[in-house]
């Protein structure tokens, strides 16, 4: 049976220029440098000489010129304009950029870690076979150096992908030298497994014995830090307990962590904003390193021209043309998404400044105010979303170091004065007592919720217990040292 009936509907929809700034916004200095240098080589309407000193009254002017063209607009389909035939897939990605701009990455000379490890392989005597499972282990290894997968996977995946019949008990043998790889450790199982390669391989001396034994047979106990059960258990005192234990904090427990960390992509920061004091008054600058001013090809535009003085005006070249129009407009919306992408992060920006004044004057992170979102978007009147894009992507250089701008956003709670004070000077405080604590008697989480009251932080032991965890603090019984 059919029916029909009216129904209201609300709906949003964002315009492409209102996609593409969003896009821009959350971009980093790089990504944004890489964003106009594709652009440019995609759309040959932009160009980065001004041949004309009216380039840029022109610019929002070309729609105009060609209202009265022998064009009709009803001809013309605006999903034309829209399409992303000319537009590859990754340049809609907030990390736009092409295959063959790749290469520009910097990147650090060397060989992976797993290459690595398979070139001290040659020094055994392997045959073919146990040479392919030896390589297989390896390849299997993740980025720290440790094997998470059990053997009798490891047997399957060899008989599946390679064709080899190899047991557990073949496959151990061959783990066995692996784990006399450099650097020592790789191929554990298992933390305890990697301290203990580590410890095997030292010249065996009281104290690595007491260590070996500490692994091998307490771990438990000692990573739980109950020192007196392990005294207890091997019948030593605390100066050799203690320099069992030295011992074995110097071991690695991510043996390849080391490794991929000295051949890693260079991804250093780079700052968005810059921030200077002079003579007591804040300068905010937006780094806009690499980024050419863009504006509109004057060669599109006389194309547009000659067009227009044509009096004859065949199919191809309005097929032509409307090529130039899309080019044209694309052109048009994103330079004048750079233009709003620079005056939002400024205001943003800007607003942060001035709302954390005492900071940015003084250093002192004590002096941070409990700041929202919410804040900062109802003084610049923007959405929420935008500030939380600036906000999540970007750093800013201030004389105390590079800050993510995130890291100014705090709630807020009232310290016993009645005043707002920022969680993040809960935290340092909390901070600050923990590193000062005794660590043979390091303070609980009662005691913690004590001394920061003491300070003035009214605050509940839940809320300690979440701080302590916030700042990356283990709980009392794992700070305990001899």
């Amino acid at each position: 049976m059919l029916n029909q009936k009216l129904q209201l509907k609300l709906s949003q929809k964002l315009s492409p220029q209102q996609i593409q700034l969003m896009k821009l916004i959350q971009l980093s200095t790089l990504e944004f440098e890489q964003r106009l240098s594709t652009e440019i080589e995609e759309n040959p309407a932009l160009d980065t000489i001004n041949e004309n000193q009216e380039q840029e009254k022109d610019d929002f002017e070309l729609e105009d010129n060609f209202e009265n063209e022998d064009i009709n607009n009803d001809e013309i389909d605006i999903s034309d304009y829209l399409s992303d035939d000319d537009i590859p897939e990754y340049n809609l990605r907030s990390n736009n950029y092409s295959e063959e701009n790749e290469t520009a990455i910097p990147y650090a000379s060397g060989t992976s870690f797993n290459q690595y490890l398979k070139s001290q392989l040659h020094s055994f005597s392997f045959d073919d076979e146990g040479l392919k499972i030896a390589e297989f282990i390896v390849g299997s290894l993740d980025q720290f150096g440790y094997l998470r997968r059990e053997l009798i996977d490891i047997s399957d995946d060899l008989a599946f992908s390679l064709g080899i019949d190899a047991n557990e008990n073949q496959i151990q043998k061959i783990l066995d030298k692996i784990y006399l790889l450099d650097p020592p450790g790789v191929g554990a199982k298992n933390l305890k497994e990697c301290l203990l390669i580590q410890l095997k391989r030292k010249k065996v001396t009281k104290k690595i014995s007491n260590a070996i034994k500490i692994t091998e047979d307490l771990f438990d106990e000692f990573s739980k830090r109950h020192f007196d059960k392990v005294k207890s258990k091997l019948n030593i005192s605390s100066n050799e307990l203690k320099e069992s234990i030295l011992e074995i904090e110097k071991l690695n427990p991510k043996p390849g962590g080391g490794y991929n960390e000295n051949i890693k992509i260079n991804s250093s920061i780079v700052p968005d904003f810059t921030i200077e004091i002079i003579d007591g008054e804040i300068k905010l600058r937006l780094n806009s390193r690499n980024a050419p001013d863009l504006y509109v090809s004057e060669e599109y535009k006389n194309m547009l021209s000659g067009y227009s003085e044509s009096k004859e005006k065949t199919k191809s070249q309005k097929d032509a043309v409307l090529f130039i129009k899309q080019k044209l407009d694309s052109a048009k919306w994103f330079i004048e998404a750079i233009k709003q992408r620079n005056q939002t992060l400024i205001m943003t920006m800007s607003a942060i400044i001035s709302f954390q004044k005492e900071y940015f004057l003084s250093g002192d992170e004590k002096k941070l105010k409990p700041m929202i979102l919410k804040d900062i978007a109802e003084e610049i009147t923007m959405d929420i979303s935008t500030i939380s894009r600036v906000a999540n992507s970007k750093y800013v250089d201030t004389p105390y170091g590079i800050k993510l701008i995130k890291s100014f956003f705090s709630e807020g709670i009232k310290n016993s004065k009645g005043e707002d004070i920022s969680t993040i000077e809960v935290k340092k405080t909390l901070e600050s007592i923990i590193n000062n604590e005794n660590k043979k008697k390091p303070f609980t989480d009662d005691q913690l919720t004590k001394l920061l009251n003491k300070e003035g932080y009214p605050i509940a032991r839940r809320t300690v217990a979440k701080y302590r965890e916030m700042i990356g603090a283990s709980v009392a019984r794992l700070r305990r040292k001899l």
